[in-house]
């Protein structure tokens, strides 16, 4: 596979290449002045997030009535 040397100096040259951007990314962060298709971005996610969570909702209302359900006898007609 890799050695370790190879990949702990990959993940420094990633670490040190990305932290700076970051800072820079965040000198202007406080400005305040959102454009209306960051909006639209952010309702979108909201959308997907709730998309996402009425599915797990009803997996989980189905999973609590099948293990709280009373199990009956099961009869066989012949």
């Amino acid at each position: 596979m890799y050695r370790k040397g190879y990949v702990m100096k990959t993940l420094a040259t990633l670490i040190g290449t990305i932290a700076p951007a970051t800072a820079f990314a965040a000198a202007n962060a406080g400005a305040g002045n959102d454009g209306f298709f960051v909006w639209i971005f952010l309702g979108f996610f909201a959308l997907v997030v709730v998309g996402q969570l009425v599915p797990a909702v009803m997996l989980i209302i189905g999973l609590v009535k099948g293990i709280t359900a009373k199990t009956e006898a099961k009869t066989e007609v012949r």
